[in-house]
């Protein structure tokens, strides 16, 4: 392994905060996050900061963070389970048409995403009818739902199973890709969708209450945490980890849809070995140090030795199938993107629709103005976050997008 390219940032009343930081920015922002959660009591041994790393809402976004006893909602988010999942395929880049944009607008009928409707299909990026597999998926996740639901109703949403298979908006996405062999590869990034927002919705209000009752002195009123033991903390880990459930099966919906698509259009093709499906918004229980840990990746991956992992880039960028080193100074974690470098408004502002057109020239994309914060100069260069954390993965394949679809 390549010597420990980490800094540690000492904070006055906090734990250490080890930060593989060197090259890429970190935002006053972001490293104030970070001094408030390395106060907390619960937080511990350390907080683990990936090159990704940017302002999020309580906890950073591109942050390890270990706790005993307890969890912080807020640090998991609302996007619980969002992640990657991709495929390596036997077709190669002389298979593929000449012109993409055919599959492209196929993958976005077929896959209900963002706030589009298609007519007999979706309405506003869900389900008109689920297919039968969606079904069939639910069946094995709706009694637990059901069973959480009747503890805490607020948590219902009016159809989880019409999302189940769906991408979403904002930064998730569907592509396909060559490596460096000119290989195909189908990748693509989506969470838990409406139900699992609303699970991280009402567990950071309910943790902010149950705080404000304890009259808990908190450096941020979204740092509040469930402590181990509690009802309310059960029932938000055993939420937690539905809707982590939930948003795995999404992925695998939505890349059978895909596949589907696919094999409409190319020729006769095998799925390799290469299968990756994980999350990078996520809390689990994990042994660090001889220590029980419950262990938060809010943006990032898990990376332990052998383990295989995605990292992509921005839209019109490079991506990366990672190895993990199982560097325990992270908590064998990695980064699980490029890191945002301006907001979404910023980004609107300051990019223009040429940029954008120019930067993604080589991709079939959306090349409009509501896609502009999606642009590749909104994000880190992701050479310099790889740089920044080469002894916590190796790069396995390198991805380059030739279709993207944007939810």
């Amino acid at each position: 392994m390549n010597t420990a390219l980490h800094q540690t940032l000492h904070d006055e009343g906090g734990v250490p905060i080890k930060a593989w930081i060197d090259g890429v920015p970190l935002d006053e922002g972001a490293r104030k996050q970070l001094r408030n959660l390395a106060r907390l009591p619960i937080v511990g041994p350390w907080i683990a900061v990936m090159p990704d790393v940017h302002l999020g809402i309580g906890a950073t976004v591109g942050s390890v963070v270990p706790t005993e006893g307890a969890i912080i909602p807020a640090a998991v988010g609302v996007d619980i389970g969002c992640g990657m999942m991709a495929y390596q395929t036997t077709l190669r880049a002389d298979q593929l048409p000449e012109n993409l944009q055919t599959i492209r607008s196929d993958i976005e009928r077929a896959v209900p995403h963002g706030f589009v409707t298609v007519e007999g299909r979706s309405l506003k990026g869900s389900w008109i009818v689920a297919p039968n597999s969606a079904t069939t998926r639910w069946r094995g996740l709706e009694q637990r739902y059901r069973a959480l639901v009747e503890r805490h109703p607020r948590i219902s949403h009016k159809s989880p199973l019409s999302q189940l298979g769906s991408l979403g908006g904002g930064n998730h996405f569907i592509e396909l890709c060559l490596d460096e062999t000119d290989q195909v590869w189908v990748m693509l990034h989506s969470g838990s969708r409406g139900v699992g927002n609303g699970i991280g919705q009402y567990f950071i209000e309910k943790a902010r209450n149950e705080m404000q009752k304890q009259q808990a002195n908190l450096p941020d009123r979204d740092l509040a945490y469930f402590k181990e033991g509690s009802e309310v903390f059960d029932d938000y880990v055993q939420a937690v980890e539905w809707a982590q459930e939930y948003a795995a099966e999404n992925r695998q919906q939505m890349m059978e849809t895909v596949l589907t698509v696919l094999r409409k259009h190319l020729p006769s093709f095998q799925l390799t070995r290469m299968a990756i499906n994980c999350h990078h918004n996520y809390v689990q229980r994990e042994t660090h140090f001889g220590r029980e840990l419950y262990v938060t990746r809010k943006g990032a991956v898990s990376a332990r030795e052998g383990q295989f992992g995605i990292i992509p880039g921005s839209m019109g960028a490079k991506s990366f199938i990672v190895r993990g080193l199982g560097n325990a100074e992270s908590f064998c974690s990695c980064s699980h993107g490029a890191g945002r470098v301006m907001s979404r408004t910023e980004a609107k502002k300051r990019i223009t629709l040429g940029e954008h057109r120019a930067a993604t020239a080589h991709v079939e994309c959306r090349k409009d103005v509501d896609v502009i914060d999606e642009s590749p100069a909104a994000y880190k260069p992701i050479d310099q976050v790889m740089a920044a954390q080469r002894d916590l993965v190796e790069i396995m394949h390198t991805l380059r997008q030739v279709v993207c679809v944007k939810g």
